[in-house]
């Protein structure tokens, strides 16, 4: 498909909607055969294609470091567009959450699972299972028990197991993979649902699954969720009262969790053994995986200072405990760990006396691999003798992807040039590295071999963005705060600018990081007259364990004392920065960091965009509040200094606005089933009663990410028009 049109600087909002942030058309989603010979990925078609097909690379038939063209090197296995258009009223619930869960915002195949081989695959649209075998090149639509979500193929490729409803069902493939299957209830219970993630594992821990094969494909693991005990939430619809509302499984901070259990279920006789675990103390089961080295767990206390990583008797559910961590503060989850190297425990372990800040290290059979201030980020794969991670190292702005060898140690595989080097895949010594830089919009996505030399490089065909980012990265007063300032393109003299703050500044996100396109809509926002500054203060990744838990008990204060030190700093640094009109936007911990700014520091802030903001963070997930700032029952200080709203409606910590308040406009979708629109609600309510004037605007029928495209393009519209409105005039004398 050929490049979209040119569209001009001034449609850069129906631009930054229509390529849903200009991911669309970049390669994603990668798996290898185990021979690293093939590999399977995800792609639209063009940058304003919102479909994703699913594509193989033969990189047999590819010149070392030469792009693909498209023919018989790279080719698309599976086109959703032939298939016929995909209806979102009909993806099952549970699929609808995932992609809420995951931030997924295309189409068409947004997921797929293979066997051993990567010769099935296996994926679902609109709810239908396919499958697809790469040897005969044969797609076939199998049958179900009804709308499916989930499906993984055994090893072996014989069967598959799918979610639907809330049961666990197998299809037996007993014609082959090119036949249509016959399928059957595995495990089906009322009132409880297996085989899916809880919503707090989905949302804050990054476990999606909820079953997982075992090597010789005889038996399954599966987890039991039981939400009876949750909190029932009600998300109506009001812009149509004829529709009944959404009940949500809720678990807001202090409240029951869903009982989470896991199982081992023979496939064929249907045996099924209860895997046994001191779940009263150690309730969260936050990673499982099953290998040549067995069944294997990581279950975490409430309070998320200790964790256990268990091994699993399979024939009767005892476990044993292989390693035990515990932390003052808490334990990081981190994706990939933990894994098996061969014999040898593969652990991410956070260690306050590995380097100046501490490290989160890599940890191989108890012993620490990385050196003092390497980040660890991620795990992304695993064999006898190597671990692929992504990791910061002196410099927080920049990952790279790494690899520990059992007879060399510590190499990075990513090229040596700044920027965001993620990895994508791992087998047979190749590595799939996409990487970003302050240069280019568009990502690179690339095959390296062990040694990081180039073996392929995928087409990317995203859409060109109209903007390009002028970044200046800063380190910004005497706790370093990385930074990054925008101003107008081609902006010269001495005027003075109205400054926008445009943050994250919460926990696990970075925002100031060399990538080009973190950037598009600060500098945007930048082209339309503003000094845009975007800090990462403490709480954010990259800079070791103590600078993250420097937060821990008071999510309000460090973060906003970073974010004006850091605004005075850059005055100092650029003088054309206006301190007498600033204003902050953000959505959800941003936005949250956004209304506190201008309840709690009226004097800096003189206008605020607050999106989807957590206002009371008792209406927040247990997993990650409480993380933070404990249970509810034990810490109500910690709350209350956090919050900006308290149980009856009122401020907590607002300074007096006087004759000449800021100006901050609230939005909130009203679908949203992560930060629920009474969050907004409670705030505006509370503004009203002690008489300080807001606006407030609803988004019916949007959630958490605003995927619509109108929405998305008009949120930025009118977000330019308020700042434009609210900083066009200096503060009053």
């Amino acid at each position: 498909m050929p490049h979209p049109p040119e569209i001009s600087v001034s449609n850069f909002p129906r631009q930054h909607a229509r390529t849903r942030r200009f991911s669309l058309g970049v390669p994603r989603a990668f798996h290898f055969d185990p021979a690293g010979r093939r590999l399977l990925f995800l792609r639209s078609h063009g940058g304003e294609d919102p479909v994703n097909a699913l594509w193989e690379l033969d990189l047999d038939a590819v010149a070392d470091g030469a792009p693909t063209d498209g023919g018989s090197a790279e080719r698309c296995l599976v086109d959703p567009a032939a298939l016929g258009e995909e209806d979102p009223a009909e993806l099952p619930p549970e699929e609808r959450a995932r992609r809420e869960r995951a931030r997924e915002m295309a189409g068409g195949i947004t997921s797929f699972a293979t066997d051993r081989d990567a010769r099935l695959v296996a994926f679902t649209l609109g709810g239908r299972l396919y499958t697809f075998e790469r040897d005969h090149e044969t797609l076939v639509e199998q049958p179900s028990a009804g709308p499916v979500f989930d499906p993984r193929p055994a090893p072996d490729g014989r069967r598959i197991v799918y979610v639907s409803g809330d049961g666990l069902h197998v299809l037996d493939l007993v014609g082959g993979p090119t036949q249509p299957g016959v399928t059957r209830p595995l495990v089906v219970e009322d009132g409880v649902s297996w085989g899916r993630a809880e919503f707090v594992a989905a949302e804050e821990m990054g476990r999606g699954h909820g079953s997982w094969w075992s090597p010789d494909g005889e038996r399954v693991a599966v987890a039991r969720v039981d939400e009876s005990a949750v909190p029932a939430w009600w998300i109506a619809d009001p812009a149509n009262p004829d529709r009944a509302p959404q009940r949500v499984a809720y678990p807001a901070a202090g409240t029951a969790n869903a009982d989470v259990r896991l199982a081992v279920l023979g496939v064929d006789d249907g045996r099924r053994i209860g895997v046994n675990w001191d779940r009263a103390t150690l309730p969260y089961l936050a990673r499982v995986s099953w290998t040549g080295q067995g069944l294997t767990l990581l279950v975490q206390s409430r309070d998320q200072r200790r964790a256990q990583v268990l091994a699993v008797d399979v024939e009767t559910g005892a476990t044993t405990v292989l390693r035990e961590v515990t932390d003052p503060a808490w334990i990081e989850l981190v994706d990939g760990a933990p894994a098996w190297s061969g014999s040898d425990l593969v652990t991410v372990e956070d260690l306050a006396d590995h380097g100046p800040d501490g490290s989160r290290a890599l940890v191989i059979d108890g012993e620490v691999v990385t050196p003092p201030g390497l980040q660890v980020r991620a795990v992304v794969a695993t064999d006898a003798d190597e671990v692929v991670f992504t990791g910061a190292d002196t410099d927080p702005t920049q990952v790279h992807l790494w690899r520990w060898r059992r007879d060399d140690g510590i190499a990075r595989l990513s090229p040596a040039a700044p920027g965001m080097h993620a990895g994508g895949a791992s087998a047979g010594g190749r590595h799939v590295v996409a990487s970003t830089d302050l240069d280019a919009t568009a990502p690179k996505v690339q095959v390296v071999d062990t040694d990081g030399r180039t073996v392929a490089r995928l087409r990317v065909v995203a859409a060109t963005p109209d903007v390009r980012p002028q970044v200046q990265l800063l380190e910004l007063g005497p706790r370093g705060l990385r930074a990054a300032l925008l101003l107008p393109t081609g902006a010269t003299g001495d005027t003075r600018l109205p400054v926008v703050l445009d943050p994250y500044g919460g926990p696990h996100a970075q925002r100031v990081v060399q990538s080009a396109s973190a950037h598009l809509t600060s500098q945007w926002l930048a082209d339309q007259g503003f000094a845009v500054l975007v800090v990462d203060g403490r709480g954010s990744p990259a800079r070791g364990p103590q600078w993250e838990r420097q937060i821990h008990g008071d999510l309000a204060t460090p973060v906003l004392e970073d974010q004006i030190d850091a605004l005075h700093a850059a005055a100092a640094h650029e003088p054309r920065l206006d301190l007498d009109r600033v204003a902050i936007r953000g959505w959800s911990f941003g936005g949250y960091l956004a209304a506190l700014a201008v309840l709690r520091r009226p004097d800096v802030f003189r206008a605020a965009i607050a999106g989807a903001p957590v206002t009371d963070w008792q209406l927040y997930d247990t997993h990650y509040t409480e993380r933070y700032l404990g249970h509810p029952a034990d810490a109500p200080a910690n709350y209350e200094v956090s919050s900006l709203v308290d149980a009856e409606g009122r401020l907590l910590g607002a300074q007096p606005w006087g004759d000449d308040p800021p100006e901050l406009l609230i939005v909130h979708g009203l679908a949203d089933d992560n930060v629920v629109a009474a969050h907004a609600l409670r705030l505006s309510s509370a503004l009203l009663a002690d008489g300080r004037p807001h606006r407030f605007l609803p988004l019916s029928g949007v959630t958490h990410m605003t995927p619509q495209e109108v929405v998305a393009e008009q949120l930025l519209r009118r977000q330019v028009d308020f700042l434009h409105q609210a900083l066009g005039r200096p503060r009053s004398a």
